[in-house]
């Protein structure tokens, strides 16, 4: 439409910063767009009106908009568009504006795709649309809620070849927008207009458009951090105007309006979020990383020679030489000059003998004349392959002129192209070796307009609206815009020309590298090409404007994702004075990639040109050696970038953005978070202005740490110096430097560690071979994670090398060291004097000659003498200069919490709120703070109290267990043993018991973090000894406090060192000096971790939830776990059975083995009651089948044991195979009809969540040669989850349950696995989790096994929904630890139904109450004798945990008899089960056999009183399975032992650990034990292979009975007692009794008490008194066989001096009361 003269403009009275320019080319008034001239010529003249623009007129999914009634701008408008929004995660929103009826070019990007799910919520972010004229606001879902980008400021156009969107800013703060010289990192709003579109042009300061196509920039929005981005996902020329309102215009001459918003936190987390969208940055080869040296035109291989060589001779640190296109012929590609450059196919191997590099460049574009010699093959190879960018035809190849004269220019959209690419760099790389690839030309450049024949007048070459382009004519110095390439008009895909070589030439790259990761360099690029390439800032000029401008590039890139990235040092263009190189190799050494280059016809400007004493080689080679000192800590900030998406070099805002004085800095850069880089960048200077932010910072060379923060200072850096400076906190590892990559990385490495205000720091180191490609999806690396102690995150390389770290040097030091430790877990090594140097005038300590294996964990710890801090200017005037000026010290100390208001005490508790510092800086860009939190402290009882941590204004997730807390408070002060305090600065709560005085918690320490996503608090411990926590295994039952760390996460991981394995315990009981204990309970289900250091101290640090903590106060360690199960729920009481002895093996292969075993076992006359089945009984391993071709026969065998007195228990996963014909498994049909199943989110998908177990796909035949991975692939079934939480799934289970004990076998017991959960893919099928990532890698991973594959490693996307009992929806991220928890009531539940009896459940993944219905065995350990120890350690922590029923799996290879034969049938669930050969006791010959049968006599003997304990455990919470220390906590020897252990209070088990021992070590505390009677001593007890120590505690008695082969039958047999008298002749005991399988209350207890007088010496006795009372009024016939309770004549006494035993009456069913 043309000019409307009825149409009066409606004008907005806006400010001018708001105007939208209307274009003046025409009479404003014509377009119904509003005149208001200015005396600023900057400020738009004509601007819109509110005729302009779109309105909505259907809105659903899609919206529909018609172009409201308004002249054009450039005519061809486009009346009808779809509007279509897509939340496609958590933080990101996209936006599309479109033709309605005819598809438009739209970009192909090989990285950014329509994602088919949605995200989880809830989102960052809201999208409101305005209906006329259309316009969208996006609003911060904070509250109050921020709007980020508003487009109601001006109309939408979209005409063919128009296409325009204006969006108001939250602030000024705009950073990015490229590829262009900007002056400064933060933009200039006030009017400035940058043009978008690849061109080759220098970058020489003006506005003009350069090599690169980014419109991307990412907006501050103040001091909070939060930050956005927006990304236009378009290839057309275009530009961006930014202006005062702030705001930002898009201006495009095609393709669609496709817009990306995202939402971070921080800056850094909106790199993150672009990253993720666009593909993370590439690591680049280690030796890349090193310095590097080119120029255009050596003029000849020996003039390249010369210069190699005099650098080599000048020491300097050097690995890569390049050559320009002077090495081809005739600058023809895949060329070299025979003449000149003769040599040249040796010239890598020259290269290499030294370790250095050798790279080449190389052009696109392709001569078209022939070779001196001969033809040029590789243009008569393009010419068959039709590889060319065509004329419009289609047909024609396009000519043009590049720098061999008339070229033609490959079509890298076309695949013949990229095969033919692809094979010439092979063919050339045969002819001339070398090392990686330079591309340079590729926006694309032409030297002529457009082609040799010129350009058509058409409207691609001159469209209605040209952008302000260099020379403002489209094909200026390129193409043709109507030129033809497959992905279409080179109009659309210019920009991308760069992009597509790219992803050619690296295809070309793998094929010639193979496994080697080489690299690619390009000129042109594009979002989404830092995945593949680095970049360099093209052709700049010796200057000291363009080694200012290179800042704010270096930077850019880094928000464009292409972290590999410099600028030409010393300039390209010009000759370089000696004092501007010698500043430029300063700050070139800290460019990421460092590359001195320069022009043709300019004088040499490598640092040896200089001259060998030179200011320029001296300090050249200075900072050069410091690169290569850091290049460690470099290598792992690109990883970081390639894993996170972390910038490498970052502005210092980046960190420091809380602090507005750092928002503008662009003359300063950091590496990573620790190094800030200052450099001097004007002539004749000494002193430059830097800012200093608001942190410990250390100068890197000497050391000291400078008194400056948060301010502006004069740095004095003479001409041989550069700023550089560590940020307290930081842990950098290094390497000692040397000429080359090759050669410094065969040295040994250090660390340097700069202690913050706390003293505390922290890093990381990655390291793998430095050239291999793909190290990090194929694991082949290693990845330290530093803080006081050093922790292997992941180790999956062995540097050939044989790498140690040598030296540490620790900053900030105040006092020398009284001794510094090291140890490797096992050994600690004392350091000598000549290892330690400390300074005391910088307060800096090197720890020298260090022999610390690379891949190996290490403690480092030293301990200064503490003093205390008396002040010493207590005046109100206070600062740094006037504490100084006395002489004295001055120590800043941050508090990140203080206490804020509404401080409520009662007497019941108290309530405190507290409130975030905001001066201190967010820890976490993608975790974020929370600033307002509420302490609720509730004194539960007169033992017990609870604080709880939360954030009061949003609720949380909290862990839906129950505890059973006491029903009102403890009101009175007097009754209670502790009282509670709340510190403020800094805010932490203080426990302390009455009745010593001593602090027993203490979290008034730094640290204190709550933040959505990683939650931390430590306090201070009373002593040194802490049991508990897991399920992870420990190598002793008292925990190692020196630097030790646990993470806790449900996993299907065998037990090994600081492995998290199947459940998750954090509850820990602590020692006081006193001797008293307390136990304390995080109840919180997220993935966490736990750090103990020597303090002692302990810190916990979470993912999710709520700190909600609970304490007991014992102060027994027994009446610990008492007071600890009275609220989690008293352990469940076994079957009597079930203390028998259990057989089972994963692989039997048929029924006829379980039936041969069950013969030879009888024949034997081995006690044995429970035979188990695993998943080998099942058909395809699928849940409530039975295997009809290989176990048909089992049911009639378990009839048939059963009937013997045996027991049977069958195996269940939770997984349930979803791939069977329908109808024909129910378990699964049934499944899907209740619902039963987890899904993702219904915002998500309505799918369920698809993993793979054992379940096989039907009517397959499994290839057990094929690798796990591969197996799992192709022949493992898609497998749904059960939700357990739900209600109906509870019923469901039970239903499938009973309907397999009625139709198909009968059984005893269940054994359930598998369900932490554990998958054998990683997330779901395809191993993609919809919905929100930093669920699945959250901003802090705890140490967990396999920690860089995520949290959905083996298991479910954290992502999927469950749905509790009550209704609520949660995130497995959630309760991932709660699944097994909420698999095992179910379970247990429906085993009591469907057998009417008490039975058993034994699962493999627990948290705290899980013991209220099951026991737990520890796993699939091996057959190793450093398990003994390890399942010790494991029975007394699920103890303390209180699941009664524990289980070790017996495995074992030769030495069976000693170790798994004897003293594991004193576990208290006794079961063999292995997955190998058959080693059940009667597998080893009839040795063994016998010695298996007499020491389960001994257990089926001592059975009543297992069970009595059992039953004491249920009913008070007493331990079964004891640790000495909880009988003799007075002795402090005790405390230390995990090598013996108690049944209950008078049995002593003294196992032997060791192969080949026949003496055991063993400690007998204070008390009379039968055989031995010593104080408080260890004792050398004979152990023959046929013997197990056990001591019999003095003044207890235990009840017995004979054994049998089976319960069944021994508990027909008649009772004994075995009594220990003590030095008084005293000795009790108890016994409970009941049929031993019911449900409910029916039973009776027995307490016998023994007194007797001895005449010493007379053999006389009497006063023989026995007491036996009932604790229920129930007839004894009803519960016992006749002939079971003749106690009296089984009545032995055990006395030192005398053993007796005299005619007693016998009572058979009298009961006395006394």
């Amino acid at each position: 439409s043309g000019s409307d003269p009825d149409i009066v403009p409606e004008c907005p009275n806006i400010p001018e910063g708001e105007r939208v320019d209307c274009f003046p080319d025409q009479k404003c008034l014509e377009r119904a767009c509003c005149w208001s001239p200015l005396n600023e010529t900057n400020v738009p003249w004509c601007f819109f009106s509110k005729n302009h623009g779109y309105s909505v007129v259907s809105e659903n999914i899609e919206a529909k908009l018609t172009r409201m009634d308004a002249p054009s701008l450039f005519g061809a408008d486009i009346k009808e568009l779809t509007f279509y929004a897509e939340m496609q995660t958590e933080n990101r929103l996209r936006f599309k504006i479109t033709d309605a009826s005819k598809a438009r070019f739209e970009v192909p990007h090989e990285h950014v795709q329509s994602l088919s799910d949605t995200p989880n919520g809830p989102l960052k972010y809201r999208l409101e649309l305005i209906q006329k004229p259309f316009g969208l606001k996006v609003w911060r879902t904070t509250s109050p809620e921020k709007l980020l980008f508003d487009t109601t400021i001006g109309p939408l156009v979209f005409a063919d070849q128009y296409l325009q969107l204006s969006a108001k800013l939250p602030s000024h703060n705009i950073y990015g927008i490229g590829e262009h010289v900007h002056q400064t990192f933060r933009h200039d709003t006030n009017w400035r207009t940058w043009p978008i579109f690849t061109r080759d042009a220098f970058p020489n300061g003006g506005t003009h458009n350069l090599y690169g196509h980014y419109p991307y920039f990412t907006c501050l929005e103040d001091t909070s951090g939060q930050s956005f981005g927006v990304f236009l996902m378009n290839s057309n020329a275009m530009e961006v105007t930014i202006q005062p309102a702030p705001a930002v215009t898009f201006r495009t001459i095609g393709g669609v309006l496709d817009f990306y918003i995202l939402i971070g936190e921080t800056p850094e987390a909106v790199v993150d979020e672009f990253t993720k969208l666009i593909g993370r940055p590439f690591i680049p080869p280690y030796w890349s990383l090193g310095f590097q040296l080119s120029r255009w035109d050596y003029g000849s291989l020996e003039e390249v020679k010369k210069v190699v060589e005099r650098n080599r001779q000048a020491g300097l640190p050097y690995d890569v030489q390049y050559t320009d296109i002077d090495y081809m012929e005739n600058k023809k590609i895949f060329t070299y000059d025979m003449d000149k450059f003769a040599e040249l196919p040796q010239f890598a191997d020259y290269m290499h003998d030294k370790g250095q590099k050798y790279i080449v460049i190389l052009d696109p574009a392709v001569s078209t004349g022939q070779r001196i010699n001969g033809p040029y093959e590789a243009l008569e190879r393009g010419h068959a392959a039709k590889v060319w960018v065509t004329e419009p035809d289609g047909v024609t190849p396009l000519l043009g002129e590049v720098w061999p004269g008339e070229t033609l220019f490959p079509d890298y959209t076309n695949q013949a192209c990229i095969d033919w690419w692809v094979d010439e760099i092979s063919r050339f790389h045969k002819e001339v070796k070398h090392d990686a690839l330079w591309i340079d030309m590729n926006e694309v450049a032409n030297f002529v307009k457009g082609g040799i024949k010129g350009c058509a007048d058409n409207k691609l070459n001159y469209p209605p609206f040209t952008p302000r382009i260099l020379d403002d004519l489209m094909y200026s110095k390129t193409l043709c815009m109507d030129a033809k390439h497959k992905w279409g008009d080179h109009y659309d895909v210019h920009s991308l020309y760069g992009y597509s070589m790219v992803l050619a030439t690296d295809k070309a790259s793998k094929a010639v590298f193979g496994k080697s990761r080489s690299m690619v360099f390009t000129r042109s690029s594009f979002p989404g090409v830092g995945k593949y390439s680095g970049h360099w800032l093209g052709d700049n000029g010796a200057n000291w404007n363009d080694i200012k401008w290179a800042i704010p590039g270096m930077l850019e890139f880094n928000l464009f994702g292409i972290p590999y990235i410099g600028a030409d040092i010393c300039g390209f263009f010009d000759d370089s004075t000696e004092e501007l190189c010698t500043r430029w190799m300063q700050v070139g050494a800290f460019y990421p990639f460092s590359r001195n280059h320069n022009a043709q016809g300019y004088a040499d400007q490598d640092p040896a040109a200089y001259g060998f004493d030179s200011l320029v080689v001296n300090t050249s080679r200075h900072y050069l050696n410091i690169r290569y000192t850091l290049l460690p800590y470099l290598y792992t900030l690109f990883y970081k970038a390639h894993v996170n998406g972390e910038t490498v070099v970052r502005p210092v805002m980046h960190e420091f953005y809380s602090d507005s004085e750092t928002w503008a800095v662009h003359k300063q850069f950091m590496w990573g978070a620790h190094l800030l880089i200052t450099p001097v960048l004007d002539p004749g200077v000494e002193f430059v202005e830097a800012y200093i932010p608001d942190a410990i910072w250390y100068n890197f060379e000497t050391g000291i740490k400078i008194t400056d923060r948060k301010a502006t200072i004069n740095m004095h850096l003479p001409a041989d110096k550069i700023g550089l400076h560590l940020r307290g906190g930081g842990i950098l590892p290094v390497q000692r430097p040397d000429i080359t990559t090759t050669y410094s990385r065969l040295h040994p490495m250090g660390l340097i560690v700069a202690l913050d205000d706390n003293k505390a720091a922290s890093g990381e180191l990655f390291w793998d071979d430095g050239d291999s490609r793909d190290t990090v999806s194929s694991g082949v690396y290693i990845h330290y994670q530093f803080s006081v102690a050093n922790v292997v995150a992941h180790n999956g390389y062995t540097d050939p090398n044989n790498l140690k770290f040598e030296k540490i040097t620790v900053m900030g030091v105040n006092s020398a060291p009284a001794h510094v430790l090291v140890s490797d877990g096992n050994v600690v090594i004392t350091l000598n004097e000549s290892q330690i140097d400390y300074d005391s005038s910088t307060q800096v300590l090197h720890l020298t000659n260090l022999e610390l294996e690379l891949g190996k964990e290490y403690t480092v710890n030293w301990e200064v003498k503490i003093s205390v801090n008396i002040d010493c200017y207590p005046e109100e005037d206070k600062d740094q200069a006037k504490c100084e000026a006395r002489g004295c010290i001055w120590e800043v100390r941050v508090r990140r919490y203080s206490i804020f208001s509404n401080k409520v005490e009662t007497p019941s508790g108290i309530t405190v709120d507290i409130d975030r510092n905001s001066e201190f800086p967010s820890q976490r860009s993608r975790s974020r703070d929370i600033s307002k939190l509420r302490v609720d402290i509730t004194y539960m009882s007169g033992r017990s109290l609870r604080w709880k941590i939360f954030d009061p204004y949003n609720a949380r997730y909290e862990v839906p267990v129950h505890l059973d807390l006491p029903a009102t408070p403890e009101t009175d002060e007097t009754k209670r043993e502790y009282r509670v305090q709340i510190n403020d600065k800094p805010f932490g709560i203080q426990v302390i018991r009455k009745e010593t005085n001593e602090i027993i918690w203490d979290s008034a320490v730094p640290g204190f973090t709550f933040s959505d996503q990683f939650l931390q608090i430590s306090t201070r411990l009373p002593s040194d000894y802490v049991y508990g926590f897991g399920e992870t295994e420990h190598p002793t039952y008292k925990h190692d406090l020196n630097f030790h760390k646990y993470g806790l996460f449900a996993k299907d991981q065998p037990p090994g060192y600081k492995l998290n394995s199947y459940g998750v315990h954090p509850f820990y009981m602590g020692l006081e000096k006193s001797k008293s204990a307390h136990g304390v309970l995080l109840l919180n289900s997220n993935a966490m971790d736990v750090t103990f250091q020597p303090t002692p101290a302990l810190t916990y640090r979470t993912i999710g939830g709520i700190l909600d903590f609970y304490m007991v106060m014992g102060p027994t360690p027994e009446e610990v776990v008492q007071q600890y199960t009275e609220m989690i729920g008293r352990p469940v009481l076994p079957a009597y059975w079930s203390l028998g002895f259990q057989l089972c093996r994963y692989g039997y292969a048929n029924d006829t083995e379980i039936a041969d075993l069950y013969r030879d076992m009888k024949a034997a006359k081995i006690p044995y009651d429970v035979q188990y089945a695993d998943i080998d009984y099942m058909e395809r391993q699928m849940d409530f089948t039975l295997d009809q071709v290989n176990f048909k026969e089992l049911p009639a065998l378990v009839d048939q044991m059963r009937a013997d007195g045996m027991r049977f228990i069958f195996i269940l996963d939770p997984a349930i195979a979803g791939n069977e014909t329908k109808g024909s498994y129910p378990a699964f049909d049934t499944g899907i009809e209740k619902d039963v199943f987890i899904k993702w989110p219904p915002e998500l998908s309505n799918d369920i969540v698809w993993g793979k177990v054992w379940p096989d796909y039907p009517n397959v035949t499994v290839d057990n040669s094929l690798d796990w991975d591969t197996q799992v692939e192709l022949f493992r079934a898609f497998a749904a989850f059960p939700d357990f939480f739900k209600t109906s799934t509870a019923e469901w289970w039970g239903e499938q349950i009973k309907d397999y004990y009625n139709n198909i076998m009968k059984f005893d017991g269940l054994w359930i696995d598998m369900n932490e959960p554990a998958s054998f893919v990683h997330g779901t099928v395809g191993e993609n989790c919809l919905g929100n990532d930093d669920l699945e890698n959250p901003p802090y991973m705890p140490p967990l096994e396999s920690q860089l594959r995520g949290l959905n490693h083996k298991t479910l996307c954290m992502n999927s929904e469950q749905i509790l009992a009550s209704g609520t929806r949660v995130k497995h991220y959630d309760v991932h630890n709660l699944y097994g928890w909420s698999h095992t009531k179910p379970t247990y539940d429906a085993l009591l139904s469907t057998t009417g009896k008490r039975g058993v459940v034994i699962t493999r993944s627990t948290y705290p109450s899980s013991g209220r219905w099951a026991g737990h065995w520890l796993g699939d350990n091996y057959s190793a004798w450093d398990q003994l120890l390890k399942s010790i350690v494991g029975m007394c922590l699920v103890v303390l945990g209180k699941i009664s029923i524990t289980i070790v799996l017996i495995f074992s290879i030769h030495y069976c008899s000693k170790v798994w034969g004897q003293y594991f049938f004193f576990f208290l669930g006794n079961r063999y089960f292995n997955s190998t050969r058959m080693q059940d006791p009667v597998a080893w010959g009839t040795g063994f056999a016998n010695m298996s049968r007499d020491v389960l006599n001994i257990r089926y003997t001592l059975l009543p009183y297992l069970y009595t304990l059992m039953y004491e455990a249920h009913v008070h919470g007493n331990t079964v399975v004891r640790p000495l220390l909880h009988e003799f906590v007075t002795d402090e020897k005790t405390w230390d032992i995990d090598r013996q252990f108690l049944w209950g209070p008078a049995l002593l088990i003294t196992p032997v650990l060791e192969m080949g021992v026949t003496v055991v070590r063993g400690y007998v505390p204070k008390d009379l034990w039968y055989d031995y009677h010593t104080v408080r001593r260890f004792v050398d007890m004979d152990a023959p292979l046929t013997k197990i120590n056990l001591h019999v505690r003095a003044g207890h008695i235990l009840p017995w009975q004979k054994p049998e082969s089976n319960t069944q039958y021994s508990r027909l047999n008649p009772l004994g007692l075995i009594v220990a008298l003590n030095d008084e002749g005293v000795a009790n005991g108890s016994l409970f009794w009941d049929d031993g399988e019911g449900i409910g209350e029916f039973h009776l207890c027995v307490c016998v008490c023994v007194c007797v007088c001895v005449c010493l010496g007379m053999g006389i006795m009497r006063n023989l008194m026995v007491l036996i009372s009932l604790d229920v009024s129930s007839s004894i016939n009803d519960l016992f066989n006749p002939g079971s309770l003749e106690i009296c004549e089984n009545m032995t006494f055990l006395q030192s001096d005398i053993i007796c035993c005299t005619a007693l009456r016998c009572f058979q069913s009298e009961v006395f009361s006394e």
